[in-house]
């Protein structure tokens, strides 16, 4: 039998919240973005203050020189030209280019097929992959002066094991010819280890039902690799390689360590020459302006990077 509700009567919960209830959604919305931009504002403001702030400050930096007494002058787009006209910057340049194409593919293939070998079940895996991470784990100061031991004339490794054939010393990492090398390697066994970790973590998330499946088909293990894992990893492939990207540019400790540059600028790469130009020739202005050209490759490759290949090579 219904209830009917006396006139006098208040009105029920229900009828009481009708109004209520379609601006509670409003309201929680509101408050929420509030609290997002709350939580988000400290690492907003440090983004700002130490990243966009020191960007404009060097591109403004790059239009002006300081004279001994302090003051700024506007000079224009004079580094600039000073920098076309500059041979050391394209040599610079130049080998930094080469420093990439020889660290940056050798060390991300040597990690995924670090990554590929301990990701199996096989007895002493936990210390194979200490012994990949770990020089990882060391600092590039440190890297440096054991390489050292290598290539050091005459009295490293390597020319004692040319000693045991009759073969005379040779000065590493004072030949031309054979410097960028010897960093080249030295880079690449810095880094593969670092890079093996996230392919260990991406190769660990795949379903072992997809390499099933495949041997049941009859497919070996290279096509199973080649068709259907190594497609998988494409995405984590492309985080190492801007990653290795990156580091190419940015490495400088090593260089003060071992060649400073030399011999002749063989071994100078462009972080190297920023450094020199601004804290031993004091050219903070020239610096700046290296500094931006710098910014504008690394900006481009990471342009490429979100704005091209990662829409092409993730699976849903």
């Amino acid at each position: 039998m219904a209830v009917r509700r006396h006139p006098l009567l208040p009105m029920t919960d229900q009828a009481a919240t009708g109004p209520i209830s379609s601006r509670k959604p409003k309201s929680h919305a509101w408050c929420n973005a509030v609290n997002a931009w709350l939580l988000l504002l400290p690492a907003f403001v440090l983004l700002i203050a130490f990243t966009h702030y020191p960007i404009l400050a060097t591109i403004r930096n790059s239009f002006f020189i300081t004279r001994r007494n302090g003051a700024e002058v506007f000079v224009g787009l004079d580094s600039y030209h000073a920098m076309a006209s500059d041979p050391i910057f394209w040599k610079a340049l130049v080998n930094n280019f080469w420093f990439a194409l020889g660290t940056i593919p050798t060390s991300i293939a040597l990690a995924l097929l670090m990554a590929v070998w301990v990701n199996r079940n096989m007895r002493g895996r936990g210390f194979l992959r200490l012994a990949y991470f770990t020089p990882t784990v060391l600092p590039m100061i440190a890297v440096a002066n054991i390489w050292l031991f290598f290539y050091t004339p005459d009295y490293g490794l390597l020319d004692q094991l040319r000693g045991v054939f009759g073969l005379a010393g040779w000065n590493w990492l004072g030949d031309p010819s054979t410097v960028m090398g010897c960093l080249i390697v030295m880079v690449i066994w810095k880094e593969a280890g670092f890079f093996m970790i996230f392919y260990l973590a991406a190769l660990q998330q795949l379903s072992p039902d997809l390499e099933e499946a495949a041997a049941v088909e009859g497919a070996s293990r290279w096509y199973t690799f080649r068709r259907i894992t190594f497609p998988l990893l494409m995405p984590t492939t492309l985080f190492v390689t801007i990653n290795a990207v990156i580091n190419s540019f940015k490495l400088v400790d090593h260089l003060v360590i071992m060649t400073k540059g030399g011999p002749n600028n063989a071994s100078t790469l462009l972080l190297y020459y920023i450094y020199e130009v601004a804290f031993t020739f004091q050219d903070s202005a020239y610096a700046a302006t290296l500094t931006v050209v710098l910014l504008v490759l690394l900006s481009t490759l990471a342009l490429i990077k979100f704005g091209y290949l990662d829409r092409r090579i993730h699976y849903q």
